[in-house]
């Protein structure tokens, strides 16, 4: 499927104007307009109510703005290479308050969480010798005594 790609700092005609070409070329009776050929007789699906969702969001300011600070959080952090559960980790200080697991990584660092940083909620976790990072998979044990 094409993509229309158009610029994050777009003017409200600029998106309008990309949407009205993203339908003609999407159209099968309008194709030989906008190719200058006769249609394809296999043409690319395309979804046009995502099309109409896409335009109706980028062409209004305070959902473009919502749109874009979403964008821009999930973008903003790392992105785990892989999922991987306590069970899989070593408890290291078994006897200590805070206690550590590790698991190792491919390029022979060590991936460490502590006790505290779990009760913190924590999940993303780096590797000490490189840049990969994992999401650590645990539920938090209910202690005898707490409240839900």
């Amino acid at each position: 499927m094409q993509q229309t790609l158009i610029s994050t700092t777009a003017s409200a005609l600029e998106v309008k104007v990309a949407y009205h070409r993203a339908l003609l070329q999407s159209h099968p009776d309008k194709q030989s307009l906008v190719n200058g050929s006769s249609p394809s007789p296999h043409p690319e699906h395309v979804d046009i109510g995502l099309l109409k969702r896409a335009y109706t969001t980028l062409s209004s300011e305070e959902l473009k703005k919502n749109y874009d600070s979403t964008r821009k959080a999930i973008s903003a952090g790392p992105r785990p290479a892989q999922v991987v559960s306590l069970e899989d980790f070593t408890e290291v200080d078994e006897g200590a308050e805070d206690i550590l697991w590790t698991y190792d990584c491919r390029c022979g660092g060590r991936y460490r969480i502590r006790e505290s940083e779990m009760e913190r909620g924590q999940h993303l976790v780096g590797c000490n010798g490189c840049s990969e990072v994992i999401w650590v998979g645990y539920e938090l044990a209910e202690t005898e005594g707490s409240e839900t």
